[in-house]
């Protein structure tokens, strides 16, 4: 469920100072409906942001959401422990960034994705992850845990 809100730091002035990086997280239930909550908040967060539900950018963020959300439930559940959202838009870098965090730090992600059996029903979520993303990768998460993260660049 929502547990945090999103937050804009400081405007830059007159050219100086920081850029605005607008992040928003939140953290659900690792289950099927809380990977459906996480992507519907992550389209609503970017129709605040300024990338309407139809954009290409939300399509591709919400489709890249869903997928490492679903990867979370499947392979990073642990019972007991919720996963996490945070997405984060820098304009400076052009770029949103989504971060999926869970509690099994055992099970990380292939370097590459791995070609998917021809009469598999399942296994290309990395797959359109790597084509969709800028760039994607996994980080160890402390106390436990790790973070799956893609960025996605903006039009």
């Amino acid at each position: 469920m929502l547990t945090g809100t999103p937050t804009q730091e400081d405007e830059p002035r007159r050219g100086v100072g920081p850029v605005a990086v607008t992040e928003a997280r939140a953290q659900f239930a690792s289950s099927p409906r809380g990977a459906r909550l996480a992507r519907r908040h992550a389209v609503r967060w970017l129709e605040e942001w300024g990338c309407p539900p139809p954009s290409d950018t939300s399509c591709t963020v919400a489709l890249i959401v869903g997928e490492l959300t679903a990867n979370a439930v499947r392979h990073g559940r642990v019972p007991g422990h919720d996963f996490a959202l945070r997405l984060t838009l820098d304009p400076e870098a052009n770029l949103i960034r989504v971060e999926v965090s869970d509690a099994a730090g055992t099970r990380t992600p292939p370097a590459s994705p791995l070609p998917p059996c021809p009469e598999g029903e399942s296994g290309r979520g990395l797959l359109l992850v790597d084509v969709l993303a800028a760039r994607w990768g996994s980080t160890p998460r402390r106390p436990v845990g790790k973070t799956v993260w893609a960025e996605v660049s903006l039009p």
